[in-house]
């Protein structure tokens, strides 16, 4: 296994130093992916050596930023990207519980399902709701019923995942790779992983409900309709 760790990142100053500095000591090449941030997150990254630094001119979303990654840890000769957000919410460390999932079998996509969500009082009610929400439409787009389709902190097989032809830029690309990959025989697997809400005000999130809501449906609708118009072409 050759595998490279993607950390997306979108003006995260306040956590992007300590999880990058956490992901280095694993040992393993980390690619961090400055997707046109305008607060002090490109000087605190460029002042860490030790990792690789790709940026877009302009923010272009999660999406774009997961893709521009892969297309580094292909070009690595990398066969596995695992990606972690840069808001501090995971444990770095639960990195070799993804891995050890695809130690034996097919190769196959890994989420790691962030444990005791309902449990933490930080918890945002439209990350509970976010969550089923999108739990159920994967499932009716034709994807794997799992129960974290949100998740941040993934596993992807390389090259495959860049062959799916992922038509959402944003935060939506995360649930239409499920479906795309399930269509095309790639296995989910989830496992379990620690998350940390910080206390409101000092986690930075760029959700936004309504808006995010309503792409998320776009897309859903998008991949339903394809779904059925899938079964009547040649």
């Amino acid at each position: 296994m050759r595998p490279a760790i993607i950390i997306p990142v979108f003006n995260h100053e306040r956590q992007i130093g300590e999880v990058i500095r956490q992901t280095l000591r694993l040992g393993l090449p980390v690619v961090v992916v400055d997707d046109g941030s305008t607060d002090s997150t490109a000087e605190i990254i460029d002042a860490i050596a030790g990792i690789t630094i790709l940026r877009h001119s302009g923010n272009k979303g999660k999406g774009a930023a997961i893709r521009t990654g892969f297309a580094a840890a292909v070009a690595m000769n990398c066969d596995w990207a695992l990606t972690l957000d840069g808001d501090g919410q995971h444990n770095p460390e639960d990195v070799w519980t993804l891995l050890d999932a695809v130690k034996e079998g097919p190769r196959r996509l890994v989420i790691g399902r962030r444990r005791g969500m309902d449990e933490q009082d930080h918890v945002p009610w439209t990350s509970r709701f976010g969550r089923k929400f999108s739990n159920f439409w994967v499932w009716v787009a034709g994807g794997p019923w799992v129960e974290d389709s949100q998740s941040g902190f993934r596993l992807y097989p390389l090259p495959e995942a860049l062959q799916l032809s992922i038509e959402a830029r944003r935060y939506q690309f995360e649930v239409e790779i499920l479906v795309k990959a399930h269509r095309q025989g790639i296995t989910t697997t989830e496992v379990p992983v620690r998350v940390i809400y910080q206390k409101r005000g000092e986690r930075v999130s760029h959700f936004r409900p309504w808006r995010d809501f309503l792409r998320n449906s776009v897309t859903f609708n998008r991949l339903i309709w394809d779904r059925l118009l899938s079964r009547f072409r040649p």
